[in-house]
């Protein structure tokens, strides 16, 4: 049988509620009943029960990962998986489990996110994948309960965010196909109600007028971060602009549903047509031929959030707004 904590209590000659506060550190227990208690426990292999200790400490040590629209058409998955690598190493080494919980702007509207994280006992909340018309933003920043928003920024007195610098990573992109000789630029973003999109677009348009081009809505296609978004988006501009040289998506999957779509048509890239993508997902250096992308710190992305949900919940600072620059990678596709 496994040994409970009545039988160290009995082994030490302490009550149960000794136990208890000794071996969670409180400290109305004086140091030599401290150390005497620690030493039964570990000489009779003694493992306090999680459940328990949550409900003593009031606290579980789980941080969910709550997202969006986490769907079976993979879309978002290829950049989620290495954010969500950085976020688990990153809280296992400060003591901490990861869950991941998924919700749908329906859901959303009926339960409330406080009340969706509370049933399910979690500390704190990294999310991912929310939109700008999901019921939860503002409830992420008016909740009590510690929270960190990638991709999104969202902040408040318990709530902060991480994300790219969005805008900065477009720009490059522009100056990249414009030291390359391109003049004429398409761009293919995606859906509206991404903040990352907003940001793009307007990278996009800044890093035109700074290169001295002009700002041309014919250039523009929107699209859904998708494969077949991506092949559609390249299509359309190259219908409605013959004069077209490069495009820079708005992702890396996206971009190779361009490039997809260029093989099928008979575009040679990079000899016709230039392409940059946005993200430097695993499948980037192994497209045909290998993509041009802007890398996101995405493993890094992942643990500052998970440093940050942690520092909240131990009130160590306060939640606050991080940027990370993003980085050109010059592949084949240019």
């Amino acid at each position: 049988m496994s040994i409970t904590i009545r039988d160290v209590a009995k082994a030490a000659g302490v009550s149960i509620t000794t136990v208890s506060r000794a071996l969670n550190g409180y400290s109305d227990v004086g140091e030599k009943t401290r150390r005497k208690v620690a030493l039964v426990a570990q000489e009779l292999n003694y493992r306090p029960n999680a459940v328990a200790r949550s409900l003593v400490m009031n606290e579980t040590k789980t941080i969910g990962l709550l997202v969006s629209e986490l769907t079976r058409d993979r879309v978002g998955h290829f950049f989620m998986f290495r954010v969500m690598h950085g976020m688990h190493d990153r809280l296992a080494e400060l003591g901490y489990d990861l869950i991941l919980f998924s919700t749908t702007t329906a859901r959303q509207r009926l339960v409330s996110y406080l009340d969706f994280c509370m049933q399910r006992r979690l500390d704190g909340v990294i999310v991912m994948g929310i939109r700008l018309d999901d019921p939860y933003i503002q409830e992420v920043v008016d909740s009590p309960l510690s929270s960190v928003v990638i991709d999104l920024p969202l902040q408040s007195e318990r709530c902060g965010y991480v994300m790219t610098d969005n805008v900065y990573g477009v720009k490059l992109a522009v100056r990249h196909l414009f030291d390359r000789g391109h003049r004429t630029i398409g761009f293919v973003n995606g859906y509206s109600q991404a903040a990352v999109s907003r940001d793009r677009l307007r990278g996009y348009e800044e890093g035109l007028v700074q290169m001295g081009l002009p700002v041309d809505r014919t250039l523009m296609h929107e699209a859904d971060f998708s494969l077949p978004g991506g092949g559609d988006g390249l299509q359309q501009l190259l219908q409605a602009r013959p004069d077209l040289t490069a495009i820079a998506f708005a992702s890396d999957l996206m971009a190779i549903g361009g490039l997809q779509r260029a093989r099928e048509l008979g575009i040679a890239v990079p000899e016709r047509l230039a392409i940059v993508g946005f993200d430097d997902i695993e499948l980037a250096e192994f497209s045909t031929p290998p993509l041009t992308t802007i890398r996101q710190k995405r493993l890094e992305m992942g643990m500052r959030a998970a440093e940050m949900v942690v520092a909240t919940i131990k009130n160590q600072a306060a939640p606050h707004g991080i940027l990370l620059a993003p980085e050109l990678v010059v592949r084949g596709t240019t």
